[in-house]
């Protein structure tokens, strides 16, 4: 098989991988999958940077003494169909690097990142993701079984909250603008306030 060196090497339109492909690449282009299919990432800003930051040390401080842990990208997220028992690395379609996440079920935890739902997840919208994280990856989530899910908005310096519901899909989206703070569903005592993270120049 021929080593694959360049995300040039793939058919980004029609190819359909697998996380034991994305193990073999040899290219430093950071991409995701999902159900398959290949998402290219770009660089952060340093606006995104900022938050991300902040919001980690918002995280830090919450869960250093809790038995969940919290990760920041680049950390691999390997999501499986939850209706399916199948774990393999072939039989694993959806690699995301969330830019935050906890996983309080630590079995879920190896080498290589997360093998399963997060409790809660974080992404930060960038410039020309926000139809990849509030679409493709907010379906992805949902259907994963991710319990919460955020999506900071640094141009309008808001966010947007989700959480399942007893029927297993994501309520309709609670947004906070830089003046409140958002109360986590999932870990109630959880409040972090956004102008402490939307802190650009």
């Amino acid at each position: 098989m021929k080593e694959i060196v360049s995300l040039d090497q793939l058919d980004v339109v029609n190819g359909r991988y697998t996380y034991a492909d994305y193990l073999t690449w040899k290219f430093e282009q950071a991409i995701e999958l999902v159900r398959g299919k290949i998402l290219a990432m770009s660089a952060p800003s340093r606006y995104h940077q900022d938050i991300s930051r902040e919001l980690s040390g918002h995280f830090y401080t919450h869960f250093k003494n809790h038995s969940c842990r919290y990760y920041a990208a680049p950390f691999d997220v390997r999501l499986y169909d939850k209706r399916k028992s199948a774990k393999a690395n072939k039989d694993i379609y959806s690699v995301v690097q969330p830019d935050l996440c906890v996983i309080c079920d630590l079995e879920k935890l190896d080498d290589r990142g997360c093998l399963g739902a997060p409790d809660l997840v974080v992404e930060i919208l960038s410039r020309g993701n926000s139809t990849k994280e509030m679409k493709i990856k907010k379906q992805l989530y949902e259907e994963s079984g991710i319990r919460e899910y955020w999506i900071l908005d640094p141009e309008h310096e808001c966010a947007f909250q989700f959480h399942l519901t007893e029927a297993g899909a994501y309520s309709p989206a609670t947004i906070y603008v830089k003046e409140d703070a958002v109360n986590c569903v999932v870990f109630p005592d959880l409040k972090v306030p956004l102008e402490e993270i939307f802190v650009g120049d």
